[in-house]
């Protein structure tokens, strides 16, 4: 029996999709992780402000500060900032999936599919490589 394909992230929610045995004909197609986000594809066009606005504030910041998804929500406007702070964790999902973003709890990179709770974004670090300077 071969093994199940790699998990994939939600396109809406960005947390992780894993294989289930009834998607074994259609994994390709599989984009959502619930029916509740199939249902809000059509918001995701709209939270690119939300990822824009992240990468932005973090981009004003020195070289690996972090950033709270509260502060990005406060910055598009103090009014209704904790109805927005879901979304802004959504786009900060979806930017790890991109490679673009880090989400740490405790100082320390956390799986963004399982983090509860309070956690802080950062621009993602480079991986040091091996030294080639000789």
């Amino acid at each position: 029996m071969a093994s199940p394909p790699a998990p994939k992230s939600c396109a809406v929610c960005g947390r992780t999709i894993t294989w289930r045995k009834k998607w074994e004909r259609d994994w390709e197609s599989v984009r959502y992780c619930s029916d509740r986000c199939r249902g809000r594809k059509s918001e995701v066009r709209g939270e690119d402000v939300l990822a824009r606005a992240i990468l932005d504030l973090l981009a004003t910041r020195a070289r690996g500060a972090t950033i709270c998804p509260s502060e990005v929500a406060r910055a598009l406007g103090e009014e209704g900032w904790r109805e927005r702070m879901e979304p802004v964790r959504e786009a900060a999902r979806r930017l790890v999936e991109q490679g673009a973003l880090d989400i740490l709890q405790g100082g320390r990179v956390v799986d963004p599919s399982t983090a509860r709770g309070p956690i802080r974004l950062r621009l993602r670090q480079p991986v040091p490589g091996p030294d080639t300077s000789h």
